[in-house]
């Protein structure tokens, strides 16, 4: 287990890798380099809504990837989706901007972006039912949080690589060239996952089936479409979370407040740290208490914290902003550390792949595509405190709430042992 659990959880982080170096980069410099002729908000905006492309496409590549793990195995899943993930991260470091190419460069990102976006919504079902069907019942959360952990690891790793290119070249360098180093980098790191991925096993669950679905995604849509609703809106929250903090806040606070890209970085990249460093913690708790208790209250945490979060967040000041960003963060994590066991235990295994990814990725296009749009365009209303954006986070929440609180529990019942005969 421990060695399955590693080899998924590099593997997500390298796919989340490719996925957020672009959304460090939309914030930071695509919106002057493939749209000079829109204002910088505008510009903003634009880079946000090719960053969005990612997120609609994912419940395409589940629905893709979905049909090959629930027909052929979990393990194939793996090895495609990161190689179309990783090729199409290069890619985007090979796309000639806008004064090169004119209008082609901006849709060439746009491309790219979507391919990137068609193999992660792949990964994220095949990582964890790989490792949710080879875990014991009762650690199933525990084990599921490793491919968690990915996510965190990515982002910390796309950010540091900007971050050092940040502090050793000048702004014309990094502008020029030092942007798409990152993503040149997403080759040498799906090298490294292919040769993790290759040795795993296939899931003993998926074996066992031995009527598989002929197509798995009519299943899901004629007997289980109310689950898919709930769960994509009750996941809505937990994108908006992470996507508010590490996507939109970066650009909102380098532009609006003047922050140092440098610290601004650092402060975020801090609070990841610790998600990724609590997510065992609170998966062990969702074995031990049950997945829902953690959902709903995460959920409503997050809903009491948004306003607070936005207001400290106005400050510009690091350790502020950091306090803000870390309630938030705590939040999310309750919640969603829970989430690698509690989808697939939704679903049934002929249609789990499927099911689960469909859900968890529908949610990414309301939480995670329309948030840096959405708070963009609501600070741009707003003072000097965005409290339009607190108000948005809120409502997400609220019906992420309600989503979760239509959904049954899921963690194993332990076997209670028989009462010894007597007489």
């Amino acid at each position: 287990m421990l060695r399955l659990a590693a080899a998924s959880l590099a593997g997500t982080a390298i796919e989340f890798y490719d996925f957020f170096v672009y959304g460090t980069a939309a914030a930071l410099v695509l919106g002057p380099l493939f749209f000079p002729t829109f204002s910088p908000v505008a510009g903003t905006l634009a880079a946000f809504a090719t960053f969005g492309v990612g997120f609609v496409a994912r419940p395409l590549g589940s629905v893709l990837f979905g049909h090959i793990g629930d027909r052929h195995g979990r393990r194939p899943v793996l090895v495609a989706s990161l190689l179309l993930t990783g090729a199409s991260t290069v890619a985007v470091g090979c796309v000639p901007t806008y004064d090169t190419l004119g209008v082609l460069a901006p849709l060439l990102l746009l491309l790219m972006r979507f391919l990137q976006g068609l193999g992660l919504g792949g990964e994220w079902g095949g990582a964890v039912l790989l490792t949710v069907e080879h875990a014991p019942a009762d650690r199933r959360g525990l084990w599921s949080s490793f491919p968690q952990v990915g996510p965190a690891l990515g982002f910390l790793l796309a950010n540091g690589v900007v971050l050092g290119l940040s502090a050793t070249l000048s702004e014309a360098q990094f502008a020029a060239w030092g942007w798409r180093v990152p993503f040149w980098a997403a080759g040498v790191l799906a090298v490294v996952g292919l040769r993790l991925r290759s040795s795993l096993t296939e899931s003993p669950r998926f074996l066992e089936i031995d009527d598989h679905a002929r197509v798995p995604l009519a299943e899901v849509v004629r007997d289980h479409w109310r689950l898919v609703l709930l769960t994509a809106g009750a996941l809505a929250i937990g994108y908006a979370i992470f996507y508010a903090v590490t996507t939109w806040s970066l650009a909102y606070a380098t532009e609006r407040l003047g922050v140092d890209r440098s610290v601004m970085l650092s402060c975020i990249m801090a609070v990841v740290l610790v998600k990724g460093s609590l997510t065992p913690v609170a998966a062990v708790l969702g074995d031990r208490y049950g997945r829902r208790p953690l959902t709903l209250i995460g959920c409503a945490a997050a809903a009491l914290w948004m306003f607070p979060m936005v207001a400290l967040l106005a400050t510009g000041e690091p350790l502020l902003m950091f306090l803000g960003f870390l309630g938030a963060m705590l939040a999310f994590i309750t919640m969603f550390a829970v989430i690698a066991a509690y989808l697939p235990e939704l679903y049934e295994p002929r249609v789990r792949c499927t099911g689960a990814a469909v859900g968890y990725n529908l949610g990414g296009v309301l939480g995670g595509a329309l948030t840096p749009i959405a708070a963009t365009a609501l600070a741009e209303q707003g003072g000097r405190v965005p409290w339009g954006v607190g108000a948005y986070l809120t409502g997400i929440a609220l019906l992420s709430l309600g989503c979760f609180a239509l959904l049954p529990e899921t963690r194993p019942v332990p076997a209670v042992a028989a009462e010894p005969a007597t007489g």
